[in-house]
């Protein structure tokens, strides 16, 4: 079945870099997105990016625009969260996400297959 491995987070200074990655594994077609999730303290998941692996289109949320960026290697099957300059308010557990098909869908209710989280914080 559909799995997806989070791993890279962890505490860093503000204007620093984290790289987070989603392993994945169990899927029977090349028409999937991959949307990448965040959720604060006391806040909603809110939607990061989401990447079309059949085309590698990708749509970034205003709040990381120019700062996030993903990407993917086919050989090791993982797909890549690269931020730069984080902000306080970037901290949060990120979740990667899979949706069969290939529409960038931003709302988190698409998505069927979630990984386990990891935690960001961005703190001096």
């Amino acid at each position: 079945q559909v799995q997806l491995v989070e791993s890279g987070g962890g505490l860093v200074q503000p204007g620093g870099s984290l790289r987070l990655s989603c392993a994945l594994s169990g899927f029977s077609s090349d028409y999937y997105v991959i949307g990448w999730f965040r959720q604060a303290p006391g806040k909603d998941r809110e939607g990061v990016s989401y990447f079309a692996n059949n085309n590698e289109a990708t749509v970034y949320e205003d709040s990381v625009k120019g700062r996030f960026t993903v990407s993917k290697n086919n050989a090791k099957n993982t797909v890549y969260l690269q931020m730069n300059n984080l902000a306080p308010e970037d901290t949060g557990v990120y979740h990667c996400a899979a949706a069969m098909g290939g529409v960038l869908y931003s709302g988190p209710e698409m998505y069927k297959y979630w990984g386990q989280g990891t935690q960001v914080t961005v703190s001096s």
